[in-house]
């Protein structure tokens, strides 16, 4: 079997195990996972089909599709270098655009009176997009972890410890972006502490 080596990642290039990780990185990207979280939230807090349909999609509209609309926009007209921005220089404007399309969303959710708990989910979504862009300024952390970890506290503050076993979609999460060379272990595990601590620890003060 031919076995590359990616210059500078000291990892054994595999085709199988790379597509793997390709998978779990498009599959559970932040866009995703921002649009299902609402969801259950809003599920959680009203236990209504139409008002949690509503309000669910109203945040993973604002928060997710149309920020990634226009990071796919940027990509595609050779703004950045791609979907996931992996040049840390040019995430300067999708950040913008996620703060402001993010913000407008919340404050929707205040002015229409949505439920608290989905207020709070959209407050601490709003934090951690402040904190990582800060971050960002002088550092790459990755918002594939950051999300990932941020929603799987989210889910034990909601739904209790057994929930801790969304930690292991967490840990495959920042292991495909190692393998794929787009994050170093290091700031896999910063975007981890900064999702967990900021989404998942302010959201359960919040609640």
């Amino acid at each position: 079997m031919q076995v590359e080596v990616q210059a500078g990642d000291g990892l054994e290039r595999q085709p199988w195990v790379d597509r793997i990780a390709r998978a779990i990185t498009e599959v559970l990207a932040p866009w995703v996972v921002v649009t299902m979280l609402p969801l259950v939230v809003a599920w959680q807090a009203t236990r209504a089909a139409v008002p949690a349909l509503g309000w669910g999609l109203l945040v993973a509209l604002t928060s997710s599709v149309l920020p990634m609309a226009v990071i796919v926009w940027g990509a595609r007209s050779g703004r950045w270098d791609g979907h996931h921005v992996r040049d840390r220089e040019g995430r300067l404007v999708p950040f913008l655009a996620l703060i402001v399309l993010s913000s407008v969303g919340l404050v929707l959710l205040v002015v229409l009176g949505a439920p608290w708990t989905l207020v709070a989910l959209d407050v601490t979504m709003v934090a951690a997009l402040l904190v990582t862009g800060v971050v960002t300024i002088w550092w790459k952390v990755s918002m594939h972890a950051a999300v990932a970890a941020g929603a799987a506290g989210v889910l034990v503050v909601l739904h209790g410890p057994v929930w801790w076993f969304s930690t292991l979609v967490v840990a495959a999460i920042c292991w495909s972006r190692v393998r794929l060379g787009d994050h170093t272990t290091s700031q896999v595990v910063g975007g981890s502490v900064v999702g967990a601590a900021v989404i998942g620890g302010l959201f359960a003060v919040l609640v």
